[in-house]
């Protein structure tokens, strides 16, 4: 049983991780700013699916305010912190580039000022696979030396990871870094593809797909994710970093297709133009992952989907 602080735990991936940290009895405080960058109201019925398993303590609170945060780690004195909390989003990044500095660099500096303070004996960071760019060698793996991410959300993730390896060298702070890859399922921000396509395609809408179908995603199930995040918590490291993907790249109008065929509707696309900071590909190379975290992911692309549209058909109905 350890003392852990969670930020962002009350989104999509924080809220499973949650579930699985107190079913496994430790005292967990999440914190969570309950921005509005999607409605709040989700972030706090995924607080209630986390309290319906055990007891939790919750902050309402920015990861950006200092004398808060202060006030949090001399209270709850956490023995490992896991940051998910961040500002999310390739598009959106290029809309607020000033925001997603603030929050996702910020914010990632002063937790870790506090974990040096405070003697935290784990860190555990949340960062992405938009850390790659368009010249990374397929598939991207962590040995890469110096990748130039194409949007400003990237390069914030890519300085999160560099000021972890910082604090991990000067000050002994153990750090693994997690690069997710496309994570999808139930309680999937609304705003990710596979939530907006379903939205959609079930309401009769037109789908907007940007380029002409071939982009590659490497989708990752949230069960996955959150085995690779538990494995990292228990590792016994100075600084990794690992990525956590499925290593099964799946193509735009595949993943449509497979919706279609999940939710008995076709959909109205329209084809558009490829958007600024879009990745073409991403496909992970877990071979790290596989050896040192016993990583391997075990939901395939179609199951997974078809887990994600019964619990999508669920909550449109108690709507």
């Amino acid at each position: 049983m350890s003392k852990i602080l969670l930020t962002g735990g009350a989104g999509f991936i924080g809220s499973h991780l949650g579930e699985h940290l107190v079913r496994d009895a430790h005292r967990l405080l999440i914190l969570d700013d309950l921005n509005d960058f999607y409605s709040p109201a989700i972030k706090r019925r995924n607080l209630e699916e986390v309290r319906r398993v055990g007891p939790i303590e919750f902050v309402e609170a920015d990861v950006c305010d200092q004398e808060r945060l202060e006030s949090i780690f001399a209270v709850f004195n956490p023995e490992v912190v896991v940051h998910l909390a961040a500002r999310a989003g390739v598009r959106p990044s290029l809309e607020q580039p000033l925001l997603y500095e603030r929050v996702n660099v910020f914010g990632t500096a002063l937790l870790l000022e506090l974990s040096k303070k405070h003697k935290v004996g784990k860190f555990v960071f949340a960062s992405s696979s938009s850390v790659y760019g368009t010249t990374s060698k397929v598939p991207f793996s962590e040995e890469e030396a110096n990748p130039y991410p194409i949007s400003p959300y990237g390069v914030t993730k890519l300085a999160g990871e560099k000021l972890c390896y910082c604090y991990a060298n000067l000050y002994g702070i153990p750090v693994v870094c997690l690069r997710f890859f496309t994570v999808y399922g139930p309680r999937q921000r609304p705003d990710l593809a596979i939530y907006k396509f379903a939205s959609l395609i079930e309401q009769g809408l037109e789908v907007p797909l940007f380029g002409d179908g071939s982009s590659l995603r490497d989708y990752t199930y949230i069960d996955d994710i959150v085995e690779g995040i538990l494995a990292a918590v228990e590792l016994e490291s100075s600084f990794e970093i690992f990525n956590l993907g499925n290593s099964n790249p799946i193509s735009l109008l595949e993943m449509v297709r497979l919706l279609e065929a999940k939710l008995g509707k076709q959909a109205k696309a329209r084809f558009q133009n490829s958007q600024p900071g879009d990745m073409p590909f991403t496909h992970a190379d877990l071979n790290k992952a596989r050896r040192l975290l016993n990583f391997v992911p075990k939901v395939p692309f179609e199951t997974g989907v078809d887990r994600f549209v019964e619990w999508f058909r669920k909550t449109r109905i108690k709507k």
